[in-house]
């Protein structure tokens, strides 16, 4: 057999041009990737490498970092913990919340718009404007929350002033400001077949059934994606927990302030806040540096897991 000819300089050239047609339609996004993850990502890894306190001439330290960072930083364990406590516990009740909210708003007969406007508006107030509303709100002594609960004779927490109350704050927060998944989900639940319901119902189907093996196998991919968004959401927690503890303690916040997060007794101290006091409170960027690539390290694993294991997290089983 002959061997294949080679393609003609004007099929190579044709080919030439469609390659540099395409990167630059690609060209924007590649270029933003390059700028704005690329660079940092690898001067992260860099500076997690060195010894620079932002003022004197960097200095190659090796593995003094990432040491620290991993079995003498006291409060990296603390942070962790309330960091995955956050993950799983918010991420699963704002997807539950959220769906659950979606489903009612898109049953309602009458007066829908009025419930979908009311669920979404909390979401659009700025985030240190809400939480300062949400402190306010249940500040255990002059709070409306506890004054209601003491009328009733339930017990009155004290909220953000409590360890064991502070995180439970944090996520009674953020299922307030639900309204970016109810807008997501109510989206997916209308876009699912009424031909399959109808043929449910004539199969005799209950609302469960109808739910399981209808609405939840249209609606896996967005749970999907609620599930990974709010994951990587959280993972960067930052600006409530902060503004609410500090609110909560008391201290004044004002120019050239020194804030120490965590309050109460570390109960609301998050990775990303612990890289921000490494890096502009202590000046120590190379720990933070390093802290910060252990973050990113257990965000892509935590999503990996979870697109690896789609099938069984989001389809009920039989």
């Amino acid at each position: 057999m002959a061997a294949t000819a080679s393609p003609a300089p004007a099929l190579r050239r044709k080919r030439r041009r469609e390659r540099l047609r395409i990167l630059g339609f690609l060209s924007p996004w590649l270029v933003g990737f390059a700028v704005f993850f690329g660079y940092p990502l690898i001067a992260t890894a860099y500076f997690s490498f060195l010894h620079y306190n932002q003022i004197e001439p960097p200095t190659f330290v090796g593995l003094r970092n990432w040491k620290y960072v991993l079995t003498h930083m006291p409060l990296f364990g603390p942070a962790l913990w309330n960091t995955l406590w956050l993950v799983v516990v918010m991420v699963a009740l704002r997807v539950v919340f959220g769906l659950g909210i979606g489903l009612l708003v898109t049953k309602i007969k009458s007066g829908a718009g009025f419930f979908r406007t009311a669920f979404y508006l909390p979401y659009l107030a700025p985030p240190v404007a809400a939480t300062v509303a949400f402190v306010f709100l249940l500040n255990p002594a002059t709070g409306p929350v506890n004054g209601v609960l003491g009328a009733l004779g339930l017990p009155e927490p004290e909220w953000f002033n409590d360890p064991a109350w502070a995180k439970p704050s944090l996520v009674l927060l953020s299922l307030w400001g639900i309204g970016d998944l109810m807008v997501i989900f109510m989206a997916a639940l209308l876009d699912v077949p009424k031909e399959q319901y109808e043929a449910a119902e004539l199969d005799g189907a209950g609302a469960w059934a109808r739910f399981r093996y209808v609405t939840w196998p249209s609606i896996t991919p967005i749970v999907l994606f609620a599930v990974i968004t709010g994951v990587v959401q959280t993972m960067q927690y930052y600006t409530q927990a902060l503004v609410a503890g500090k609110l909560a303690s008391g201290v004044s916040i004002g120019p050239g302030s020194v804030i120490q997060p965590g309050y109460p007794d570390h109960s609301t101290l998050t990775v990303p806040q612990l890289i921000y006091s490494l890096g502009f409170q202590n000046f120590n960027t190379g720990a933070a540096c390093a802290l910060s690539l252990v973050l990113f390290a257990l965000a892509m694993a935590v999503t990996t897991l979870l697109l690896r294991n789609r099938a069984g997290l989001l389809r009920a089983e039989d």
